[in-house]
């Protein structure tokens, strides 16, 4: 009886252990990026002019970046997250009502200088960085996006992973600009250690996304809370990406 007893004293924790476990890994809150808005911050007098607040992201490795063009101040500046390394920019920029406006944000990372050219037109259109000069990340390619005071854009980074021609696997680098409101996403993606890149667009409907790649390839996804999901189909097979809110 006693031997009876200890094996189901055993049994019974074994049991709950199990319960206990499985219960945590249901249980796991999904990943919340705690410092994103949740609505927009861009005044709604910027909306048609150079002026205002752009979102983008990084490939160099991998980053984000805002622009304040004088949203709620009389200043410009910017702020640069690359590898966890977080960086503060400015620019002395003289800005003329209904013009374009161009500048050259300026900061130290690491004790070292470091120069992003920026410029859009006098509309808000096409945001760019010309160049850039940022310690350790000769290659950064930017991907720049408007917010407006009734569109919301959301950055995040992540990777990918599928099938490379020849055999094998080939990863990389996935970061997207998501604006719901206006239905699409840009972005910018690289395959690792390569220098070249490729920019995409895409559509945003509900919680899917879907990219315009052009041709027989399809990459389709989903958003759910502040991360993002998917799978992409090309002649190699199949492959993933993933990817979290940071901005």
């Amino acid at each position: 009886m006693k031997r009876y007893c200890s094996l189901l004293l055993l049994l019974l924790f074994v049991a709950n252990l199990y319960s206990c476990k499985k219960k945590s890994n249901d249980d796991e809150e999904p990943y919340n990026c705690a410092t994103c808005a949740r609505t927009p911050q861009a005044l709604a007098a910027h909306d048609n002019s150079a002026l205002g607040l752009y979102k983008g992201v990084i490939i160099g490795s991998s980053g984000v970046i805002t622009f304040n063009l004088a949203n709620g101040g009389n200043t410009m500046t910017a702020l640069m997250t690359i590898d966890g390394v977080t960086v503060n920019l400015s620019a002395n920029i003289t800005y003329t009502a209904g013009s374009a406006l161009v500048g050259a944000f300026t900061g130290t990372m690491n004790g070292q200088p470091v120069t992003i050219n920026f410029s859009v037109g006098a509309s808000g259109g096409t945001p760019t960085v010309t160049s850039s000069n940022i310690p350790g990340h000769a290659n950064a390619v930017f991907e720049i996006y408007k917010e407006t005071s009734n569109s919301l854009i959301e950055a995040f980074e992540g990777t990918y992973d599928k099938p490379a021609s020849g055999g094998g696997r080939e990863t990389g680098t996935f970061n997207v600009l998501i604006a719901r409101a206006l239905n699409g996403l840009r972005g910018v993606v690289r395959k690792t250690g390569a220098t070249t890149f490729s920019r995409f667009t895409g559509t945003v409907t509900n919680n899917n996304i879907a990219l315009n790649t052009g041709n027989t390839n399809t990459v389709t996804g989903t958003i759910s809370g502040d991360a993002i999901s998917g799978i992409s189909t090309d002649s190699n097979g199949q492959g993933t990406f993933t990817g979290r809110r940071t901005l």
